[in-house]
């Protein structure tokens, strides 16, 4: 028996990455599971490999999370094949195409479209479900460098809203029986990494960026634990906000970050 038999959970970002690690720990749990992801090839590959592996239901979606048009059409055919939504994953994310001083308005449109209004477009969609329903738990994938910002600052800035939106979000949808928390992500070796690896290097060809420079000394010089994390950290974190184990917890954020950042 898992924590989440019969649940329902909806995963934006998540034929890879960190929402592929997300949707894994989640159907590991028992939940079925929607992945909904722009890339929809791959999203068709992970539902069925979470499908064959752990024997849940899947459903791939394509979805933009900047179109209101997008999250709509897909929420409504979520609900219609799978019967309802249970559990909000709100983990699409994208970072700046450029780092400190170069980043450009381009950078923070991006950044602050996807990564926080993206979970405000999502949560407004589903939200009236969740109330009709009686209840529902919203995960917000936030980052570390919401906490600490950084040479990102488009991105940082972002991130930090993902937290201030989950904490509103908390307040406003409470009385409705809906938990809403979000999980700050540390280090993980993700495209961004590869970006900020080629930056420093002055150069992205993979051999160079696979070294993975930067990203060791960082973990060695600001983590306690001196370890990197993992998107099957990060999902097991949901499965807890999204189970029962947390159905009085609220309004929180979560560093899942090696002890980069003690509160």
């Amino acid at each position: 028996m898992g924590r989440l038999d019969g649940k329902v959970a909806l995963v934006t970002g998540s034929a890879r990455g960190i929402g592929k690690g997300i949707a894994t720990e989640l159907a590991k749990e028992g939940a079925d599971v929607i992945v909904a992801d722009l890339l929809i090839d791959l999203a068709y590959q992970t539902a069925g490999e979470l499908q064959n592996r752990h024997g849940v239901t899947t459903l791939a979606l394509e979805m933009d999370v900047t179109s209101e048009d997008s999250i709509s059409s897909n929420v409504e055919k979520a609900i219609a094949e799978m019967g309802k939504i249970d559990i909000l994953v709100n983990n699409a994310g994208v970072p700046p195409d450029n780092f400190g001083a170069d980043e450009t308005e381009a950078d923070w449109d991006r950044c602050y479209e996807v990564n926080l209004k993206g979970i405000w477009k999502v949560t407004s969609a589903v939200a009236p479900h969740f109330k009709e329903q009686g209840g529902g738990k919203i995960v917000n994938i936030a980052s570390i460098a919401g906490r600490l910002g950084g040479g990102m600052a488009s991105y940082s800035a972002s991130k930090a809203g993902a937290i201030s939106i989950t904490q509103s979000q908390a307040a406003e949808l409470g009385r409705f029986n809906v938990n809403v928390n979000a999980i700050c992500p540390g280090l993980l070796w993700t495209d961004l990494w590869r970006q900020i690896e080629g930056m420093f290097a002055g150069d992205h060809t993979e051999e160079v960026v696979d070294r993975r420079e930067r990203f060791e000394a960082v973990i060695a010089s600001n983590m306690p634990l001196g370890r990197e994390q993992t998107p099957e950290d990060i999902g097991k974190a949901a499965v807890f906000f999204a189970s029962d184990d947390a159905s009085n917890i609220t309004g929180q954020s979560l560093n899942v970050d090696g002890g980069m950042r003690m509160n």
